[in-house]
């Protein structure tokens, strides 16, 4: 028998720790510069019908997961500077369902990631060189109705890379890919 939560949550539904350390940044901050790499090496040798599997019955396609990766890591490092740079500004959320349907979620998988590349080495620079203060700037989110705080985004961002590459990992070895 499948375990459907098991296949959407490989590694768990993300949590907010109670307290978030200078260490936990650190560390979400350096996955989230490696993080394109090992993406890249996940799919580079997958062939047009390994890239066009879904990862879950009911689920997006390994090709769509890296397009998503790239249209919610770009709408991230917005949000991330407009809280940089504004003082708790409300952000916009999108359909990623809908945008997962959307025609450029045919182009091929490297379109994406060369997106994720860029966007990430922007984004490992900024939060490199942000201050503890930094970290505490928010921004509002309009569907959960509460403010969030950077630190919090960069671990959930974190947590979502990891998150849909276990997505492809874990298809990759069920499915013998």
């Amino acid at each position: 028998m499948i375990d459907i939560e098991l296949l959407k949550y490989p590694i768990g539904k993300f949590l907010t720790p109670d307290t978030i350390s200078e260490q936990n940044l650190k560390e979400a901050t350096a996955y989230l510069r490696s993080f394109p790499e090992y993406l890249e090496e996940t799919v580079k040798d997958l062939s047009d019908i390994q890239l066009n599997t879904p990862y879950r019955p009911g689920g997006w396609t390994v090709k769509q997961v890296v397009h998503h990766v790239a249209d919610s890591h770009m709408n991230a490092l917005t949000r991330f500077k407009l809280a940089l740079t504004e003082d708790n500004p409300t952000i916009k959320p999108y359909d990623e369902a809908a945008w997962a349907k959307m025609s450029d979620y045919s182009l091929p998988a490297e379109t994406s990631l060369s997106l994720i590349k860029g966007i990430h080495y922007k984004w490992a620079v900024i939060l490199e060189n942000m201050k503890p203060l930094d970290f505490e700037k928010k921004y509002f989110h309009p569907q959960s109705q509460a403010s969030v705080s950077l630190s919090e985004v960069t671990l959930m961002y974190q947590w979502h890379s990891q998150h849909h590459l276990a997505h492809i990992q874990n298809l990759m070895i069920r499915e013998k890919l």
